[in-house]
């Protein structure tokens, strides 16, 4: 089922919340400049093992209200916060792709991980996020040709080879974001950083990574796993910056043993 939860006035989030009535909940913070239908192959396959998965679009993306302002981690790690509050989760995973990633670092760290009992960090865009060389240039080409923008990213995602179809539908995810949030998160990935946050996470984490991941380089998953204490680094032989897709079944198992230890 679809819902809107109010995070500020005005301002409310998309929320795909898949099997609800299950106590074994897993949420998802899916990548710039997506939606929650990223993890399509990963909903297809978790609830039918029992548990709930929700899939969260933040703000000026997906399905979610796009307003001007807000796009900033404590910001978009506060959206999270009352999202888990309102739908009353307790011992959850929480995962995060890329910016998604980034954002779970942020609510670990600011809020003290928060009903939060595992995190699983695919690719994060963390410590750092994107170089100034390379935020600049998507920022002028969003500027001018956001189309243009969006099949760059497409282009740089995947290692593997993609259909022209699976491609197209790619593509059409990340325009659904709005051009002005789009461009916000390209600015916040160059000018924020997350070092200070990974000291603060105290749950268990697993750290996923495509070994040619031409978008997040895998040496910052070796830094992360460095240092988040009680962490796993397991890398990905044959992906990009899509092991959720590239790589499905081996990620869903893997994310789904990894779940199965907290209970």
């Amino acid at each position: 089922m679809g819902y809107f939860i109010e995070v500020e006035s005005g301002v409310h989030l998309y929320v795909e919340d898949i099997n609800p009535e299950s106590s074994e909940a897993v949420v998802f913070l899916h990548g710039w400049p997506l939606s929650h239908k990223q993890f399509e192959y990963q909903f297809n396959v978790l609830p039918a093992q029992g548990y709930r998965c929700i899939g969260i679009d933040w703000r000026g993306f997906g399905h979610s209200d796009k307003p001007m302002d807000g796009y900033h981690y404590n910001r978009l790690a506060d959206d999270i916060r009352i999202v888990v509050d309102a739908l009353q989760l307790e011992s959850f995973t929480l995962v995060g792709h890329s910016t998604g990633g980034s954002i779970a670092i942020r609510y670990m760290s600011r809020h003290k991980g928060h009903g939060v009992s595992k995190l699983v960090l695919i690719d994060a865009a963390a410590p750092v996020g994107f170089t100034k060389e390379n935020a600049d240039h998507l920022l002028n080409t969003a500027r001018n040709d956001r189309p243009k923008m969006m099949r760059e990213v497409t282009e740089t995602f995947f290692f593997q080879y993609i259909t022209q179809p699976f491609s197209d539908w790619f593509f059409h995810l990340g325009l659904q974001a709005a051009g002005w949030s789009t461009k916000a998160v390209i600015v916040l990935l160059r000018d924020e950083k997350l070092y200070a946050d990974l000291p603060k996470i105290s749950v268990p984490a697993l750290i996923i990574h495509g070994i040619h991941d031409k978008v997040i380089p895998f040496a910052q998953a070796r830094e992360l796993h460095q240092n988040i204490r009680d962490s796993e680094l397991v890398p990905f032989q044959y992906s990009g910056h899509g092991p959720f897709w590239e790589e499905r079944e081996k990620f869903n198992r893997i994310l789904t043993q990894f779940v199965k230890e907290s209970l």
